[in-house]
Order: C-alpha cells, then sequence, then structure tokens
C-alpha cells in the first residue's frame, strides 16, 4: 500500500505525482471547467503511469480531493549491471535495491543515478 494524502483536483498541477487505480502516475495534462447551471466543476487529468507507462485518465469534480503519493526521491550508485536488472546503492543510507535495468538511460558500473521509490517501486530516473 502506497503511503498518500490528498489534495483538492484543481490544485493539481503538470508535473505532479497522483495515483489512478492504485497506480503511481505523473500527471502530463490538466483541464478545468466552469461551473454550470447544474453542477460543479470538473477536472479532467491525464497522466502516465510513472512504473508502467501507461496512459491513464481521470476525471471527477473540481472540488473532490484526489490521492497523491508519497514519493522518495534519492541518490544512488550503481553496485553491478546483471543482464536485464542492476543493483543500486543508496549513498545516504547505503541500502541496495535490485531493480530492472531501464531501458532508456545507458548505465555502467559505478554510475551515480537519480531514483524515485514509491512503496516497493523504485525507477532510475536518470543519470547524473
Amino acid at each position: 500500500m502506497v503511503e498518500k494524502k490528498f489534495v483538492r483536483a484543481t490544485q493539481i498541477r503538470p508535473g505532479n505525482y497522483i495515483l489512478i487505480d492504485g497506480a503511481v502516475c505523473q500527471v502530463r495534462d490538466l483541464e478545468t471547467s466552469k461551473p454550470g447551471k447544474h453542477g460543479a466543476s470538473k477536472a479532467r487529468i491525464t497522466a502516465i503511469g510513472v512504473f508502467d507507462g501507461q496512459k491513464r485518465n481521470l476525471m471527477q469534480p473540481g472540488t473532490d480531493d484526489v490521492e497523491v503519493p508519497i514519493v522518495d526521491k534519492g541518490n544512488a550508485q550503481v553496485v553491478a549491471v546483471m543482464g536485464e536488472t542492476i543493483q543500486i546503492m543508496d549513498l545516504e543510507t547505503y541500502q541496495t535495491y535490485e531493480i530492472p535495468k531501464p531501458k532508456d538511460v545507458p548505465l555502467q558500473q559505478g554510475d551515480e543515478v537519480e531514483y524515485i521509490k514509491a512503496d516497493e517501486n523504485i525507477k532510475v530516473v536518470r543519470k547524473r
């Protein structure tokens, strides 16, 4: 279970993280409509799954709350490259993680990387 907090839907901005159907997503686009004669304003949020890359949409009243996951960011060093997985070590806590090798970031042993972590999911964001 991902740690989360709640934020009003109209306060979300592109680049923020939200939970859609239990998946951590990064907001790409937010459209809000004005309140009409018979209803409240609506928020249409388009987001991309951080760990699976799937596009997801969320539409709800703008006054309702959206689940926002607590995402930890950190710096790590690549300890080993083992085929399709890599082992990274956090530079502050010295904790090691084995994660799938990212396809868009070329990595070698000894490289420093930035990563994000939500619950048990970890992803390398970029090489430093």
